[in-house]
């Protein structure tokens, strides 16, 4: 029964990990936009011939903002479905055969 014990809490820690992950990375990507779509109109409106250039950038560096939160959601889901730390935990545990 200790197994089992085991096995819940490194799921509960994980689920609670996984939830951090997505969630900080979605606070961290929101910031990032808002700082970013904020510098982009103050540069537009300063310099309003520069506008198709800025917006250019903008739209590469709001890619790059996204594709690591995306890589975030990539691990929280690789810990979410195929745990290495639970397959560890299942190596230890004696095989019951019937």
């Amino acid at each position: 029964m200790e197994i089992v014990q085991i096995v819940a809490q490194l799921q509960g820690i994980t689920a609670i990990a996984v939830a951090m992950l997505i969630g900080f990375g979605a606070f961290g990507t929101a910031i990032g936009f808002g700082m970013l779509g904020g510098k982009f109109l103050e540069g537009a409106a300063r310099q309003p011939e520069m506008v198709p250039m800025l917006q250019a950038k903008m739209f590469i560096v709001a890619a790059l903002i996204d594709a690591v939160t995306m890589i975030g959601v990539g691990i929280a889901l690789f810990f979410t479905f195929a745990s290495p730390f639970l397959a560890e935990v299942m190596t230890h545990v004696p095989s019951v055969t019937h």
